[in-house]
């Protein structure tokens, strides 16, 4: 195997490796924004009007910031991050 053949393939491997590498941090984005959420909403327990619902209406209980950005964090991660990574390995 010459020299050029080798450096081609190792030059090959680093490429697949960098798109696995964005194709792992793009899929994790959805999952680390939803934990981002809970996380919020566990230490502000004060914004989630669920815990005390004392008279408030049925839309002010659904419309909770961490709530919103749990669910963000899912749908990214089920709806868009599958596109991005297909896209990504197709770079390659």
């Amino acid at each position: 195997m010459s020299a050029d053949v080798a450096h081609e393939l190792q030059g090959r491997t680093e490429a697949r490796e960098r798109v696995r590498t964005r194709a792992r941090v793009g899929l994790a984005l959805g999952p680390l924004t939803s934990v981002a959420g809970i996380v919020w909403g566990v230490v502000q327990p004060w914004r989630l009007t669920l815990l005390h619902p004392l008279g408030q209406g049925f839309w002010w209980l659904l419309s909770e910031p961490p709530l919103y950005v749990v669910l963000v964090g899912l749908l990214f991660r089920f709806l868009v991050a599958p596109g991005i990574a297909e896209d990504l390995e197709a770079e390659r």
